[in-house]
């Protein structure tokens, strides 16, 4: 039988197939192999008894995050409000390409529109390429177009404390589940005593990641091919750059440089090309026998 891990715990995979769910143990070849199923992964199990299960087989992963330890994600959805704290779009460029360099469609959402307009962040990531919702979890407003955006997919939610995670949360799972610091009825714990990583099927149809981790994820900038490839993860760059007088442009001020050209001109956002400086700074001196290369996934 194929199906998901959605929890894993001492020692023990949490296997959901067709609407139920399996206690498994993992075969002993996982041990000597060096290879520990995660939560978000496709594997093949057998049913023993009791409903308990052994996973034999880890199906091939899209990506792999070690922290927090979780495969699988497709799509990250990067929330922020419209006040306190107000949208930081270094803090959403960075997530972007953390989602860009693991494989997973960075999906942008801007909570509490009844406070204000996000027009001006709305112009900004569309022109950019990306997926932009504009919801409020109050109101319920939007809810139904990001519902629809995360059916058949495996997502996680990131963002700043205050912009409204929970509430997003609790306004998708359905008004009796309490996703804050109270405790939730269905999951039985309070919502930040979180300790391992799960994931959970919402009403739409879809499966969102809870866990602490995807609110702290930072950028690898010890990994060499982040600043190797970090052009590629600001999508709007590869239609132009290619246009760029010297084949070695860095895109942070060289003469003959398209990418710049666009953003003189309006084509790229200024607070796009602000961001891509900032982190290509962080990382410029970095060599590749300095930096950990990331293995091929």
């Amino acid at each position: 039988m194929n199906g998901i891990i959605i929890k894993a715990l001492s020692g023990f995979y949490y296997v959901s197939c067709d609407g139920q769910t399996y206690e498994c143990k993992a075969r002993g070849s996982f041990r000597k192999s060096g290879v520990s199923p995660l939560v978000g992964d496709r594997v093949e199990f057998e049913i023993t008894d009791d409903d308990k299960g052994v996973v034999n087989e880890i199906l091939p992963r899209k990506n792999c995050i070690s922290r927090p330890p979780v495969a699988n994600i497709d799509k990250l959805f990067i929330i922020s409000a419209f006040a306190s704290p107000a949208p930081n779009t270094l803090l959403i460029d960075k997530m972007t390409v953390i989602a860009e360099h693991n494989g997973i469609e960075p999906i942008i959402v801007f909570n509490k529109c009844d406070m204000g307009s996000f027009a001006e962040w709305e112009c900004i990531y569309k022109k950019s390429g990306f997926r932009v919702y504009t919801v409020s979890a109050d109101s319920g407003e939007g809810i139904e177009a990001l519902e629809a955006e995360l059916e058949n997919s495996v997502s996680a939610f990131t963002g700043n404390s205050g912009v409204g995670k929970s509430s997003l949360l609790n306004r998708l799972f359905g008004s009796d589940i309490i996703l804050t610091g109270e405790v939730s009825e269905k999951l039985g714990r309070g919502r930040h005593t979180t300790r391992h990583t799960e994931i959970y099927r919402l009403p739409c149809g879809g499966f969102v990641a809870d866990t602490p981790g995807f609110s702290s994820l930072e950028l690898e900038t010890d990994d060499y091919t982040v600043k190797e490839n970090l052009p590629f993860y600001f999508r709007e760059f590869s239609e132009i750059s290619d246009n760029c007088r010297f084949s070695t442009c860095t895109h942070t001020g060289e003469k003959g440089c398209a990418v710049t050209e666009a953003v003189a001109s309006g084509k790229i956002a200024e607070s796009r090309h602000s961001s891509y400086c900032e982190l290509f700074a962080q990382m410029k001196d970095l060599k590749p026998w300095e930096g950990k290369k990331r293995k091929n996934r």
